[in-house]
């Protein structure tokens, strides 16, 4: 943010909804409170905005925002024709924001993430920083499970070449400037927290304890969690090609080997036969290049997807520009009568 501007800074809150009708209302109170507490501040603009954007929900989650909207000026929504996505429906609610904000932060329907440290976010943008990251102390309420596989899902991520700030999701802030440079990127195929630091620009992070969910089930069980970091995984890195290749090679190597000393047995006369090897040998071959040919399918079908450029999501209803065609209705209205 430019040191030079003395007013305070439109913030545009984008919260993804894919059937949040039980948390939507208390996530609504909650943040109108810490709205309304920042305004007070001077910390944001009084035209800041709650941007809930609806992603295909088949409960009550539209009607609830569709609801506030009238009686909370905060509270704005976007509702998406069908069901595209966590990550497609996040950049949906980043796109549209962009155009009227200053800086945008992105966060869960859930209340996981804990909102107090939106007022630390807003000082780090004054502080000229372009992203600010949200990052957990610690993961002391997950389970052994989910802990363990989150810490292995970020070293392995790393150690692919994917640059990802670890134990962070996708609560984060971003300038207007980061969400401009963020829209050029036209991939189809979308992880926002590996694509965002690839922007650069200035950049730290805020500590904060993720508490339980307050509401409802969590929309990421762990199958979609394990085809989440795929796709990271693939999107971003072709470090598993190369290890099947290297695997490859390894084998070709063992194989000669194993050659060998099979014509070596044949020139001493020791020619017994093993059914148990060759079986062994063929079934692990055979395995072998199916997970190589799966994986290589895999990079294809992400290509696949890209030449198509099919539009990642598609906009249904759009209760801002509603508002801002009402409030110009209402000035015309205002001025005819003077």
């Amino acid at each position: 943010m430019d040191s030079s501007l003395s007013s305070p800074p439109i913030l545009v809150l984008v919260i993804p909804c894919y059937n949040e009708e039980e948390v939507l209302p208390e996530t609504i109170k909650r943040l109108t409170t810490i709205f309304d507490n920042l305004i007070e501040k001077n910390k944001i603009a009084y035209t800041s905005k709650i941007l809930f954007v609806d992603d295909g929900s088949r409960d009550r989650t539209w009607e609830i925002i569709e609801e506030n909207n009238k009686t909370n000026t905060f509270v704005h929504g976007l509702k998406l024709a069908k069901n595209a996505g966590h990550q497609n429906a996040l950049l949906a609610g980043l796109n549209h924001a962009k155009e009227f904000s200053d800086c945008v932060i992105s966060i869960d329907a859930d209340l996981q993430d804990d909102l107090n440290v939106i007022e630390e976010f807003i000082e780090k943008f004054k502080e000229g920083y372009d992203v600010v990251y949200g990052v957990r102390k610690s993961r002391s309420t997950d389970t052994f499970f989910k802990r363990s596989t989150a810490q292995g899902f970020y070293r392995l991520m790393n150690s692919m070449g994917v640059n990802v700030v670890y134990n962070h999701a996708d609560y984060r802030l971003m300038s207007k400037r980061v969400l401009h440079h963020l829209s050029e990127f036209r991939e189809v195929n979308l992880f926002l927290r590996g694509l965002i630091p690839l922007i650069g620009f200035k950049s730290t992070e805020v500590y904060y304890d993720r508490n339980e969910r307050f509401a409802g089930e969590s929309k990421y069980p762990l199958k979609k969690m394990l085809a989440f970091a795929f796709d990271g995984i693939t999107s971003f890195s072709v470090t598993p090609i190369r290890l099947i290749s290297g695997i490859g090679f390894l084998m070709f190597l063992f194989s000669f080997v194993i050659a060998i000393y099979i014509l070596v047995n044949k020139f001493i006369g020791n020619t017994t036969s093993g059914w148990s090897s060759l079986m062994i040998s063929i079934w692990f071959i055979g395995g072998l290049q199916l997970v190589a040919l799966g994986l290589i399918g895999e990079y294809i079908g992400k290509i696949y997807k890209e030449v198509k450029a099919r539009p990642k999501y598609i906009i249904e209803k759009n209760t801002v520009h509603l508002s801002q065609k009402n409030k110009q209705t209402e000035t015309r209205e205002l001025v005819g009568t003077l």
